[in-house]
């Protein structure tokens, strides 16, 4: 049996004996019940029609007459990052109840590889950009701010340019202020990537935090690199060759504390007897190690970010957004 082609707005109206416009109205109408344009018996025999011939609204010839194509592009350094896909699950998440689709594609924090994701997504007409691999410096922002491409930042944060993050500086204050309960004096920071304001405003409160109580954090306890269980392993092995055995050490991401924890167990150090560690971004990971780590809102930060998005896309003023965040504490840091 051949398959029936999907009936069309102008065969739905004709049916009715209505104008096509009416239905449009009537079948764009989000509440369902907006009497402008007919009664409520009329709106309900469109529904009804519509549902019994299985009429489905055109999005492509839709955002032809409204020049939106309802999609929106996402960039992230890596999607395999259980923080950045989170984030993600929660933008498509938004995105999908808002009756756009998100596309999302990976960038491995490199400009150029950035550069090219973006333009492509610009080539398919995309309504706006939500970024997560922006370094501080918001060098890779210059060409959308030229060409006025609606963006928000997420996770990342660079001055000026709107962003929804949570509170990194404060997240590290609460870990310097744990750290400091315990008299801990020698400490290492694996800080991660010292482009990027998660690296930076981690640090900064983690640093200040300990100052505040008397505990100087010296620059060669200081570890950059990246924020995976790699990068994490080398700068512990790195600091422990140098430096010896710390009381504490803090990872501004879990999986790089994840890989302190590995190398602290090849040294034959217990945790925490010996060395405390804390981590950052409260994974799942971290909960099943039983890894003490500050809590960032991850999938909140998403649907934040795709809120602010929808508002700088419809000229709406907008402001960058921090959430809360806290330190649960387990295991590794009692």
């Amino acid at each position: 049996m051949a398959r029936r082609s999907a009936v069309t707005l102008k065969e739905l109206a004709q049916a009715l004996e209505l104008s096509p416009s009416t239905v449009s109205r009537v079948l764009n109408d989000p509440s369902g019940i907006d009497s402008r344009w007919a009664s409520p018996e009329t709106n309900q025999k469109i529904y009804d029609l519509a549902t019994e011939l299985g009429y489905v609204k055109n999005q492509y010839a839709a955002s032809l007459r409204t020049a939106k194509s309802l999609l929106i592009g996402v960039v992230v350094p890596r999607l395999q990052d259980y923080v950045l896909a989170t984030m993600y699950e929660g933008i498509d998440e938004a995105a999908l109840e808002h009756g756009y689709a998100a596309v999302v594609a990976n960038s491995l924090d490199q400009p150029a590889t950035h550069d090219l994701r973006v333009r492509k997504f610009l080539d398919r007409r995309i309504d706006g950009l939500i970024l997560g691999d922006t370094p501080f410096d918001g060098a890779t922002l210059k060409s959308l701010e030229k060409d006025k491409v609606p963006f928000v930042l997420v996770n990342r944060r660079s001055p000026g340019h709107l962003s929804v993050t949570c509170n990194d500086q404060m997240g590290g204050r609460l870990v310097g202020e744990h750290f400091a309960e315990f008299g801990s004096k020698k400490i290492f920071l694996l800080a991660g990537d010292n482009r990027m304001s998660t690296s930076i405003d981690r640090t900064t409160g983690f640093i200040e935090a300990l100052a505040e109580q008397g505990i100087h954090l010296p620059v060669s306890h200081i570890a950059y690199g990246g924020f995976d269980t790699s990068s994490g392993e080398k700068a512990t092995r790195d600091l422990l060759d140098a430096h010896g055995i710390p009381e504490a050490i803090f990872a501004v991401n879990d999986f790089a504390a994840i890989g302190a924890l590995g190398v602290l167990r090849e040294r034959g150090l217990k945790v925490p007897e010996d060395v405390k560690v804390v981590g950052y971004n409260d994974t799942p990971l971290a909960s099943g190690v039983g890894l003490t780590s500050v809590h960032s809102p991850m999938h909140e930060i998403g649907r934040r970010g795709f809120d602010l998005l929808l508002k700088n896309i419809q000229g709406e003023e907008c402001e960058s957004v921090q959430l809360d965040t806290n330190l649960v504490i387990r295991s590794t840091s009692q």
